[in-house]
């Protein structure tokens, strides 16, 4: 607990924090990378490139800080941290160099308003959050049976396009030992290793249900935007990767399950964002083929749409499964049963309960935040309302 010491410095620091927080995390990952290239390895490089990997950790500082209080709100983004660190392998011994460039670059940034008494204070909260994290990140560990980096090696046995730009690649342990069990809506790892001896790690959705000797992922190519790089290691992946290659994974994380419980259910999903939701209705069509599901999912037009196949499969074994696609692009074309044009439009719907469902989101995050906003005005309580996010977007919600 955070001393009443230095209670009044941190509780202080939010307004700098909202103005000065970009600032900061830039100095810090500028001054880490100088003294520790090596960590580039673990770190979205892209993300660095456009500034959305700054903003994260500054979102992230100062999240801490507006919240360090309230354990509640903290803990489902500590459980996501958590995850995100055991699946790139981040050790105990890295967390002091994090701490001592973030003060740093405080110090850097805030000139003479870093008295002290202030750095000392933020010493202080986040030793306790680290404190937090290698604790859980240690159980975690544990619990998969594995070391800090440690990764599997897994052969490509079947190549699937699912779309212009998505593709599914199914794996196979090159050991031949089972793969072990994840949840239906988990990730793996993927670490890619360059010509220039670069390492980059990504992170994927698992696609498919849960099989005793195979993994599936789906990779969207992610081109080059207006102000954003091409996707080095998805390009790398639709590029290279072909049946027999083989690629290092590490195993299956995510606190993301949205085919847990037996209740009624509502997966909203927009863009590659259907991945683990297609995870989570295989496994449902499996194992719970009567449960009260719907399906809805928003994508730019047909050519976008990936996963049609697994969509229908599990209509057809599903009796209380209700499926509607959104094309942003319809085209002009006559739109089948269960399609729709334009955005995803909780109005547009069959009837579902929005007292008793659980609602799970996954999209880019533009799409998570107008589709919370539209549930939480129908009536739908945030306690029933999961979001599976990557990356800089993670702390959107509590920051």
């Amino acid at each position: 607990m955070l001393s009443a010491k230095s209670r009044p410095y941190i509780e202080a620091s939010v307004p700098v924090l909202r103005e000065h927080g970009g600032a900061i995390t830039q100095a810090f990952y500028r001054n880490l990378f100088v003294e520790f290239p090596a960590l580039t390895n673990l770190f979205n490089m892209g993300n660095q490139a456009n500034g959305s990997q700054q903003q994260s950790l500054a979102s992230a500082v100062f999240a801490y800080a507006a919240n360090f209080d309230n354990a509640d709100a903290l803990a489902p983004v500590v459980s996501r941290i958590v995850h995100k660190h055991v699946s790139v392998g981040i050790t105990e011994a890295q967390y002091p160099i994090v701490g001592r460039h973030l003060l740093a670059a405080i110090q850097e940034v805030l000139g003479d308003a870093a008295t002290p008494e202030l750095l000392a204070a933020w010493a202080e909260a986040y030793g306790i959050l680290a404190d937090v994290l290698i604790a859980a990140e240690k159980r975690l560990y544990a619990e998969r049976g594995t070391a800090p980096g440690e990764f599997r090696e897994m052969r490509v046995v079947e190549v699937t396009p699912q779309s212009e730009l998505v593709t599914s690649y199914t794996l196979a342990p090159v050991d031949g030992l089972p793969v072990g069990e994840f949840h239906a809506g988990q990730y793996i790892s993927v670490a890619v290793d360059f010509a220039d001896g670069s390492r980059q790690i990504r992170q994927y959705s698992l696609s498919d249900a849960h099989a005793a000797n195979r993994l599936r992922i789906s990779v969207k190519r992610e081109p080059a935007g207006a102000e954003t790089p091409a996707g080095q290691v998805s390009n790398w992946l639709h590029d290279h990767l072909q049946v027999e290659s083989v690629i290092r994974i590490t195993p299956p994380s995510g606190d993301f399950t949205p085919a847990a419980g037996d209740g009624p259910l509502v997966l909203l999903s927009a863009g590659v964002g259907i991945t683990p939701m297609i995870s989570a209705l295989n496994q449902i069509a499996r194992v719970d083929p009567e449960r009260s599901v719907l399906f809805a999912h928003a994508t730019r037009n047909e050519h976008h749409h990936a996963h049609k196949a697994d969509v229908a499969a599990a209509q057809a074994a599903m009796p209380n499964l209700k499926v509607v696609t959104f094309y942003e692009q319809a085209e002009g074309a006559d739109l089948a049963e269960g399609l729709r044009a334009g955005l995803l439009d909780l109005q547009a719907l069959p009837t579902w309960s929005k007292s008793e469902a659980t609602v799970h989101l996954c999209g880019p995050i533009g799409f998570m935040r107008a589709q919370k906003a539209a549930l939480n005005a129908a009536g739908v309580p945030d306690s029933r309302i999961h979001r599976e996010v990557f990356g800089p977007e993670m702390l959107d919600q509590l920051a």
